[in-house]
């Protein structure tokens, strides 16, 4: 193989690949309104007033969680972890940017008011977002 080629594949593999997943999973969470990305040594973070979601970019795909106010049992979630009554961390694992679909945008879009904290805002009495 000529050195040209394995280099482009490389550079395709390890950072092409990898930003569009992150990109996508970016624009989807700007759908939902105003965020702050707080980027960390191993992850970045999405908040509003509180955070909703993380992603920790691999090179063949993201890791990350959305925070919903209850559990929705998926395949696509790898595993559910209780925070507290009503914040439930799903783990996902994003191969291709294709797998944020609708279904995965209304998570995002219920991740965000978690994470705006709109069944406080409301009233004590009112449902919180699933």
């Amino acid at each position: 193989m000529h050195a040209g080629v394995i280099s482009s594949r490389l550079i395709f593999e390890e950072w092409i690949r990898p930003c569009a997943r992150f990109n996508a999973v970016l624009a989807a969470i700007g759908g939902c309104g105003p965020v702050a990305v707080l980027p960390e040594k191993t992850r970045i973070a999405f908040q509003v007033r509180m955070s909703f979601a993380q992603v920790s970019p691999r090179q063949r795909w993201l890791e990350g969680h959305l925070v919903l106010a209850r559990r929705v049992p998926r395949a696509r979630f790898r595993r559910i972890d209780g925070i507290s009554r009503r914040n439930h961390a799903h783990h996902f694992r994003q191969v291709t940017a294709g797998q944020i679909d609708s279904e995965f945008r209304d998570w995002l879009r219920k991740a965000y008011a978690v994470g705006s904290q709109e069944p406080l805002r409301t009233n004590g009495n009112a449902k919180p977002a699933t």
